[in-house]
């Protein structure tokens, strides 16, 4: 073999080493310049006040503003005629309470009975949840004249208004699972089913899940009270 051109393809091997070596660092140099570019834009500083120049941006800030009042309002007026409370009222107020608002559910109790106490304990978890409807309760025997129109036989008894008339109620237990132990989820899943409360499209309130144990317990005690004053 000729020494000279192996000396030649030797020579010819190491330039193109050279080459692809300076090819490999010139990809990697753009690379690296292209991500610091990226970072650069990404870790840039806004300012605000360009921000709000924005028209369209201007316009959602307002709009939102707007919806933000209108649902103050709103709230403000369902409290003023009784809602997020869960409140007794007498016989005398009860056509006024039932009629000044669209929906309304009206708990015919009895003081001494142990099941008014597990509904009222529920029903008092669920009014702040649902601002939309009216929560009240009736003592029974302060009420013949509406016990009677009525018909109430069993109680608790509860019974849904809208917009002034009786369209549905619920007797005892029987349609929360025929027991004490029912959760107040379970009376809320109820009254999104006959449309007497809007169902929530997030978990806003966690503090209304309360289980019955801590009903039970807590509804206990009250009677544990009850018994002893006496």
């Amino acid at each position: 073999m000729d020494p000279n051109a192996v000396k030649s393809t030797l020579s010819n091997l190491a330039f193109g080493n050279v080459l692809a070596a300076a090819a490999r660092n010139y990809q990697k140099e753009m690379l690296d310049q292209e991500k610091g570019q990226a970072s650069s834009s990404i870790n840039q500083e806004v300012d605000l006040d360009d921000l709000m120049d924005d028209p369209e941006l201007e316009k959602l800030h307002a709009d939102r503003l707007a919806a933000l009042k209108k649902e103050a309002e709103k709230r403000q007026e369902l409290k003023r005629q009784g809602h997020g409370e869960y409140r007794e009222i007498s016989e005398g107020d009860f056509l006024g309470e039932v009629t000044g608002t669209e929906n309304v559910i009206c708990h015919f109790y009895h003081r001494e009975f142990y099941r008014c106490k597990i509904m009222d304990k529920h029903l008092k978890a669920l009014t702040p949840r649902y601002l939309d409807t009216k929560f009240i309760k009736v003592d029974a025997e302060n009420a013949p004249f509406f016990v009677a129109k009525l018909a109430i036989k069993t109680l608790p008894c509860v019974i849904f208004f809208r917009k002034g008339v009786a369209v549905d109620r619920l007797v005892g237990f029987l349609d929360l699972g025929g027991k004490d132990d029912f959760k107040t989820n379970t009376l809320a899943a109820l009254l999104i089913k006959k449309g007497m409360v809007k169902e929530k499209k997030s978990n806003e309130d966690g503090d209304g899940d309360n289980d019955y144990n801590e009903n039970h317990r807590s509804i206990r005690s009250s009677v544990e009270e009850d018994s002893d004053s006496e």
